[in-house]
């Protein structure tokens, strides 16, 4: 049994590829989408967040032979929770993290944080458009909300947990794009278009998350965008092909070992 991490959807592709390369697989995931998607695909799933110890616990009850960690480039809590439980239940832990996209534009700045972003956001004033997820909205929404001349148009998954938030948050609902990607570079175009952003803000989440469309969106209409650095974690080592993982899985995870 390997265990996998699998909150993105080329995690999820890359739990399919172990399986069919002879390991028994469970999938970690945070989401009923994500669970359902690979249960449809016949793989076994558990749902739900995972503390280090929970996930310690996991790996013996399930007697996994190694932790696959393909969660998020920005799921910093997930990956050390991943290799904490991994070092605790002495089973190899394998990272696997999507490239960075090179970006090379005048119009484009690079910050640490997202506390970083919103600041910078607050200077510029306009039409924001942050494309960062639910979980840090009340970051952005602290410190840009309100203020005069600025709009903040927040876009996220459409699930009921974040519009529930931006209830909370006191986030007006004109300003809330609820829409499920992936997202084409002329799609990006009409919606900045139509609320005529100034700004964008998103994260170096790599070419799976199409931060190159955005950006090529945002380029093409002259507008500036802010890209949020990915958390710097030390790992000891990290592949970005699906080939590399299962053959680092070969190493420390014979097959006849796996059965």
């Amino acid at each position: 049994m390997i265990i996998v991490l699998a909150g993105t959807s080329d995690a999820r592709q890359l739990a399919l590829e172990i399986q069919k390369a002879g390991y028994h697989v469970m999938a970690t995931v945070v989401t009923e989408h994500a669970a359902e998607q690979l249960q449809h695909a016949g793989l076994s799933v558990h749902l739900g967040r995972l503390t280090a110890a929970q996930l310690t616990e996991l790996i013996q009850q399930k007697k996994a032979k190694a932790v696959v960690d393909a969660s998020h480039p920005f799921a910093e809590e997930a990956s050390k929770n991943a290799m904490q439980a991994a070092a605790d239940a002495n089973v190899p832990y394998i990272r696997y993290e999507r490239k960075a996209t090179p970006v090379a534009s005048e119009h484009v700045t690079f910050v640490d944080s997202y506390e970083e972003a919103a600041e910078y956001a607050a200077q510029k004033k306009g039409v924001v458009m942050l494309t960062t997820g639910s979980k840090t909205l009340h970051i952005f929404a602290k410190k840009l909300l309100g203020l005069p001349d600025l709009r903040v148009i927040a876009r996220m998954l459409p699930r009921k947990d974040n519009m529930e938030k931006c209830e909370q948050l006191q986030f007006p609902q004109e300003n809330i794009v609820a829409m499920q990607g992936p997202f084409t570079k002329e799609l990006d175009i009409a919606l900045f278009k139509h609320f005529g952003v100034t700004l964008l803000i998103t994260k170096e989440s790599g070419k799976v998350g199409f931060v190159d469309e955005k950006i090529a969106a945002a380029e093409e209409l002259g507008i500036e965008t802010v890209i949020i650095r990915r958390p710097t974690i030390q790992y000891q080592t990290v592949y970005s092909e699906f080939s590399d993982v299962i053959a680092a899985l070969h190493r420390h995870v014979p097959l006849s070992i796996n059965q």
